[in-house]
C-alpha cells in the first residue's frame, strides 16, 4: 500500500473549514458481478473472498482507501438476488441497508451476462432519490463494443446514473478511474480510520473468510451452499507466530465426510491452501487447525447470525 501523509488538521481557527473528504461506497450488484474482485482491486489487497458459488459473500465487508485527501470507505455487500430462506433474506437486507447508507452507491453489473432478471430486479428496486448512483460494466474484456453501448443504452433508459464507468475488477481496467471519481464525490469531513488501516474487519473474521474460500474452491461442485466457517481460537505465540484454531459448521454428517475426505486427505489440503495465504497476510508462521462440526440448524441460529454480522429475520 502506498505511503501517505496524513492531512494536518488546521490550528489557526475552529471554524476554518475542512480539506479532507470521507465517505462510503456501497458496492452492489446481483450475485458473482464481481463485486468482491472489485473491492480488492480498489484496496489493493484482498479483504473479500472470491469463489465460483454464487452468493459467497454473506455480510458486509468494509475496505478503506486512501484517494489523496479524501478516504473512501467501500462496502462489499452480499448480492442481491430474489431471496428463498433465512439465510438469503438477511443477506439481501444486509445489501440494501448498505446502500441506504452510503454516500455513493456502485451498481455492478456483469457485461458478459447483460441484464438478467437479478439485475433487472435490482434496478427497479433502486432508490430514487439517492444522489451519486454509479453505473459500472463489469468484464467489458469479454464484450465486444456495440454490445456494450447497446447494453448501456439499456440499462440507462431504465434508470438515470451520475456516471457510467467500463471496468475489468479482474484486470484493474477502468478501476482507478471509478477511484479517483468517486473520491470527489465525498463529503467533506475528517477521516474515520487511521490512515493504515485497510478494514474494519476483525482480523479472525478476515482468517475465516480465507478458510471458507478454500473450502469452496476445494469443494465447490460437491458441497452445498450452507457451510460456514469460524475462527475460535487465536493465539500469539511468544515466537511470534500465530495459532489459529477454526471450526467448519456443516448441516449434514454426508457433509463432514465429504470435507474431511478420504483419510483425511481434503480438509489437509484445504487448511494447507488457507496456512499459506493466512501466512502471507499476517507476515509471519501460521498453525492453522480445522475442525469440522455437525450442526443441523446452524442456518437458524441467531448466534451465527450475529457471527457474521446479519440480522436474525424472519
Amino acid at each position: 500500500m502506498a505511503e501517505h501523509t496524513p492531512p494536518q488538521p488546521e490550528q489557526t481557527s475552529s471554524q476554518s473549514p475542512p480539506t479532507t473528504r470521507c465517505g462510503f461506497v456501497a458496492l452492489i450488484g446481483a450475485p458473482n458481478a464481481g463485486k468482491s474482485t472489485l473491492l480488492n482491486q480498489l484496496v489493493g489487497t484482498k479483504l473479500s473472498i472470491v469463489t465460483h458459488k454464487v452468493q459467497t459473500t454473506r455480510t458486509r465487508v468494509r475496505g478503506i482507501v486512501i484517494e489523496g485527501q479524501t478516504q473512501l470507505i467501500f462496502v462489499d455487500t452480499p448480492g442481491i438476488f430474489k431471496p428463498k430462506r433465512r439465510l438469503d433474506r438477511a443477506m439481501v437486507a444486509a445489501a440494501w441497508s448498505g446502500a441506504a447508507d452510503a454516500d455513493a452507491v456502485v451498481v455492478l453489473v456483469d457485461a458478459a451476462r447483460g441484464l438478467d432478471p437479478d439485475s433487472e430486479s435490482l434496478l427497479e428496486q433502486l432508490p430514487k432519490k439517492s444522489q451519486n448512483h454509479i453505473l459500472a460494466l463489469n468484464k467489458v474484456d469479454k464484450v465486444k463494443k456495440p454490445q456494450l453501448l447497446a447494453l448501456t443504452e439499456e440499462i440507462t433508459q431504465r434508470r438515470q446514473f451520475d456516471a457510467v464507468y467500463m471496468i475489468s475488477a479482474l484486470k484493474g481496467e477502468g478501476v482507478y478511474d471509478l477511484r479517483s471519481d468517486l473520491a470527489s464525490r465525498m463529503p467533506l469531513g475528517p477521516w474515520l480510520f487511521a490512515e493504515d488501516e485497510i478494514s474494519d474487519a476483525p482480523m479472525r473474521f478476515l482468517a475465516a473468510e480465507i478458510t471458507r474460500e478454500k473450502l469452496y474452491l476445494r469443494l465447490h461442485q460437491e458441497l452445498p451452499y450452507a457451510s460456514t466457517v469460524e475462527t475460535t481460537q487465536w493465539q500469539t505465540r511468544p515466537d511470534g507466530s500465530v495459532r489459529i484454531e477454526q471450526t467448519i459448521f456443516v448441516q449434514r454428517e454426508s457433509q463432514k465426510k465429504i470435507v474431511l475426505g478420504k483419510g483425511g486427505q481434503t480438509i489437509k489440503q484445504i487448511s494447507m491452501a488457507a496456512r499459506r495465504e493466512l501466512s502471507e497476510l499476517l507476515g509471519t508462521t501460521v498453525h492453522l487447525f480445522l475442525f469440522v462440526k455437525v450442526r443441523e440448524n446452524w442456518a437458524d441460529d441467531p448466534e451465527r447470525y450475529a457471527y457474521m454480522g446479519l440480522d436474525f429475520t424472519d
